[in-house]
């Protein structure tokens, strides 16, 4: 038996969306705290620290009397797992229990100047922080340090005792070399802000730290160098990122969707990176870096799309190698791209552009083959890019077992069962071969655009290829990266710059940064740099 509702009043409606929103106001937490300060009274202190991080069982209070004199009540809070325990128990605990009344014996100290002994002799703590503030005693707990608290005064001190455990530097793995540097950024802030320091070992690399995430206050570092980077570039990166309000940031890419320049667009215009040395390379060239707490992957901007297709031991390596390289990787680019769809045009429209053997090759081998090759390429495309995602998420020996067996079974098995022909399994695996040969973000772009190629080839020949390879080209050249264009330094060309795009110059005939982007200081190095035997050498 089917019953019908009887239709609601708009009133009743409105009514009932009233009562939502008036729940989901009274169920959301109290907020009220956050613009409150402390009291004088340690009781009432605590009791609403205890209201504020209820049912924290991870938070402690540590409660006990100041050494000399009994009438002083001190408190200390602090979270389990964020703190360093043996520097809370010696240099806080220890020193204002006992170590105190060794170091002034048969000195009374006051309750009126407890706080400025305790401050200038008592603490054993490299940072400390004075404030009154709620708000900020409650970042202070939950991010690692220990707060004092002292009954008398409406005032705590910040003790900087973060010491949690974390991965041990080691290689990266996202971004492998053969030379160069082995190790890579952690999910730390500091270690990683550390290691751009041991780099860059100057008074003019600036890190400034912004909390990101209503909900996570997750630390966000800005570093740049002061004097080759462009100014109108930092304020713009620190705009974008004040303009984020959401709940959480738990890793560098929620940063990157919501400050970059073309969101639609399938190429990154935000750069990243685990490598530290690579990180303060970009930096020496005018790029801002966005150090996120949490991950090993650091943000660099602008982004170039030549970025992309190099790899930081081009630097290491002499430039004759390195530039055989490059051309190597530029060319795979383009075949990772274009190759399925050229075959498709070729054997579906243009037979007669093939030598007359390859071609009689082909047909013999698509004889038995009951799909037309569009199909077979899809097929087959989407097979490897399901081998290569299931590789990626499995634990990485059974990864790596089941993409290279699962490769070679299904391959062979759709060739001897005439599925697919054999022309077709090259064409997909020599495309996917020549895709790992540049960046991992680069290579995402690339494979969403070959299907789009490859449709386009099925339906109009060599007419759809060159016209979609057309719009790519003109999409790419419309993007920019913070203001910079994407394709630069070829589109604009800029002839100084095109030392290091396909061709690397030697680092002797490279004086100038990239002028898009250093817009202040161009000057990288001295000339007469080149290197010669003593009795050719300039002098001078």
């Amino acid at each position: 038996m089917v019953r019908f509702l009887k239709p609601r009043k708009p009133g009743m409606v409105k009514q009932s969306n009233q009562q939502v929103s008036q729940s989901r106001e009274s169920s959301l937490p109290d907020t009220s705290w956050k613009e409150q300060v402390l009291s004088p009274v340690l009781d009432t202190n605590l009791a609403q620290i205890k209201a504020i991080l209820d049912r924290c069982s991870d938070v402690m209070y540590r409660e006990f009397i100041f050494a000399q004199n009994e009438q002083i009540r001190l408190a200390l809070i602090y979270t389990d797992g964020l703190t360093d325990k043996e520097q809370i128990s010696e240099q806080i605990t220890k020193a204002l229990a006992l170590e105190v009344a060794m170091a002034a014996p048969g000195q009374e100290i006051s309750k009126s100047r407890a706080l400025e002994f305790i401050k200038q002799r008592g603490l054993c703590v490299n940072e400390i922080k004075q404030t009154d503030k709620i708000r900020e005693i409650i970042q202070a707990i939950l991010s690692g340090d220990s707060v004092l608290l002292m009954d008398g005064y409406a005032t705590a001190i910040i003790n900087g005792t973060r010491g949690w455990a974390s991965r041990a530097i080691s290689e990266p793995e996202a971004e492998p070399t053969v030379r160069g540097a082995r190790d890579s950024f952690v999910e730390t802030l500091r270690t990683n802000t550390a290691l751009l320091r041991r780099r860059i070992s100057s008074p003019n690399l600036k890190i400034e730290v912004f909390k990101l995430g209503e909900v996570t206050n997750t630390e966000v570092a800005v570093a740049y160098i002061e004097g080759i980077v462009n100014e109108k570039l930092v304020a713009e990166v620190k705009s974008r990122l004040q303009r984020i309000k959401v709940d959480a940031i738990l890793e560098s890419g929620y940063i990157e969707e919501l400050i970059e320049d073309h969101p639609w667009s399938p190429f990154p215009t935000v750069n990243h990176t685990e490598k530290p040395d690579r990180a303060a390379a970009m930096l020496l060239e005018g790029r801002v870096a966005i150090l996120v707490d949490g991950t090993p992957f650091v943000l660099t901007v602008p982004n170039l799309f030549v970025e992309h297709l190099h790899a930081a031991e081009d630097y290491y390596e002499r430039f004759i190698f390195t530039t055989a390289v490059r051309v190597i990787r530029f060319f795979s680019a383009f075949i990772s791209l274009t190759l399925p769809a050229l075959y498709i045009a070729a054997v579906s429209f243009h037979p007669e552009l093939l030598p007359t053997t390859l071609l009689l090759s082909i047909a013999g081998q698509r004889e038995a083959v009951p799909f037309p090759v569009f199909m077979e390429v899809l097929v087959m495309e989407l097979t490897f890019e399901t081998l290569r995602e299931a590789g990626i998420r499995l634990p990485r020996p059974l990864g790596q077992a089941v993409s290279i067996v699962g490769a070679l079974v299904i391959g062979e098995a759709a060739v001897r069962a005439g599925l697919v022909a054999a022309a077709t399994v090259i064409v997909v695996a020599f495309t996917g071969i020549a895709s790992f040969t540049f960046a991992y973000s680069a290579s995402i772009a690339f494979r969403l655009l070959r299907f789009t190629l490859m449709f386009l080839s099925a339906a109009m020949g060599l007419f759809g290829l060159i016209t979609g390879v057309a719009l790519i080209g003109i999409h790419l050249c419309s993007l920019r990266s913070f203001g910079v264009p994407y394709l630069s330094p070829a589109v604009p060309m800029t002839g100084t710059d095109l030392k290091d795009v396909v061709f690397r110059a030697p680092l002797w005939a490279m004086f100038t940064r990239p002028r898009l982007i250093a817009r202040q200081n161009q000057k990288r190095q001295e000339q007469n740099l080149k290197p010669a035997p003593p009795e050719t050498r300039p002098r001078g």
